[in-house]
């Protein structure tokens, strides 16, 4: 029998949904494949999604990163989208590389995903040029976020900000309250849309009955980071009730 493959993830201190729906996810899959995960885990300060906070916050993952490296984890997920994408276009890859470089030097070389990149990565899977994104955070932020994603090449038809600044509050929003959002948005010509671009804001128990009331994929941060890390694990890319992108059709 194989060893479980060890799941790294780096998290904001204050987020409580990357290692409720990425172990989910995983676990669902071990129903219908072989493979097994353990979950670590290695936290930054943050409370208040604010672009400052989240600057400081980002300072701290190199030290995460040795952390976990420590365990010598077969993959590190980077669990905060906006952090990222508040520190600049194309951020993902300087920080995909930094950090995997910090885990080399620790003699424990494991490749390193952030859900931006993994976001952007799995937008460009499913063939997207038209999206439309859900995102908690406060406007000016969410507006950085739909600039970062414009600016790797995707048209955003429509997008809402839920501003809600605290990011234990962020996880608290329930995800009930999803589909009534996305049913007043515009989706003409969209292609996917973007239930959560944010790891905190909850969203799986709900991608289901978006695709089947929109008639449209519908892809979150965490089923992009999950795809991303079976990706970079060399394992088929499946997960039940995880939406297109993990349906097995790509």
């Amino acid at each position: 029998m194989h060893k479980p493959y060890r799941i790294g993830q780096i998290v904001p201190s204050s987020n409580t949904t990357m290692e409720t729906e990425i172990p989910a996810m995983l676990t669902a899959r071990q129903a219908i494949r072989p493979e097994r995960f353990t979950f670590h885990s290695s936290r930054m300060r943050m409370k208040q999604v604010r672009k400052e906070e989240l600057a400081a916050m980002d300072g701290e993952s190199d030290r995460c990163a040795i952390e976990l490296s420590d365990a010598k984890v077969d993959v590190l997920g980077y669990a905060c989208l906006v952090a990222i994408m508040a520190m600049g276009l194309g951020y993902h890859r300087t920080s995909e590389q930094r950090l995997r470089k910090a885990t080399a030097d620790n003699d424990a070389n494991a490749p390193v995903i952030t859900s931006a990149g993994a976001l952007i990565e799995g937008l460009n899977v499913m063939g997207a040029k038209r999206i439309a994104i859900v995102a908690p955070y406060m406007k000016p932020l969410t507006e950085l976020v739909v600039n970062y994603i414009r600016e790797e090449g995707f048209e955003v038809v429509d997008w809402r900000a839920l501003e809600i600044p605290d990011n234990l509050e962020v996880a608290r929003h329930d995800p009930a309250n999803l589909p009534a959002i996305v049913a007043g948005m515009n989706l003409e010509g969209v292609d996917v849309i973007v239930l959560s671009a944010c790891v905190q804001m909850q969203s799986l128990p709900v991608v289901a009955m978006v695709e089947a009331q929109t008639g449209k994929p519908v892809l979150t941060a965490a089923i992009a980071t999950t795809y991303a890390m079976l990706k970079a694990l060399d394992l088929e890319p499946i997960v039940p009730g995880a939406g297109a992108l993990l349906s097995g059709a790509y």
